[in-house]
């Protein structure tokens, strides 16, 4: 039990430092609306790159390759989770505008990386993505 105590000690003085800097970082960019949306677009392109890697290794390679696609995508998901959750914003406004950016990102990853033209049902249903996130991100 002490051991663990001690652990935890070292953690937080350890770790604590660079978290608060960071978090303050954070503070600083997402207090602006350039900042934010610079940093809402950087995890959107960290989920679709994550999702895609697995979707490379699941269905698109094989042996090792398999592997190292899936530590990939695992290491840009675990990045988009930090990323998008330690800004301390309106997380049910911003998201209007973050799947926005998931949405075109994720289409021009498919188009990309796997040849995937975006059909017109797409192209339609993208519009009202785009027109909804706008709703939620400027409306009053």
């Amino acid at each position: 039990m002490a051991l663990h105590r001690m652990n935890a000690a070292l953690s937080r003085e350890v770790l604590g430092a660079p978290k608060a800097m960071i978090k303050a970082i954070l503070n600083e960019f997402t207090g602006n609306t350039g900042g934010a949306l610079v940093l809402l677009f950087s995890a959107a392109a960290l989920e679709a790159l994550g999702d895609s890697c697995f979707q490379s290794g699941l269905h698109r390679s094989v042996g090792l390759d398999r592997a190292w696609y899936a530590l990939g995508g695992a290491l840009a998901l675990i990045l988009y989770g930090l990323l998008v959750n330690i800004a301390p914003w309106k997380f049910g406004k911003l998201l209007g505008i973050y799947v926005v950016f998931f949405f075109v990102v994720a289409q021009t990853l498919a188009w990309w990386r796997f040849g995937e033209v975006p059909t017109r049902p797409i192209l339609i249903g993208g519009s009202l993505i785009i027109a909804g996130g706008a709703i939620i991100c400027w409306g009053r």
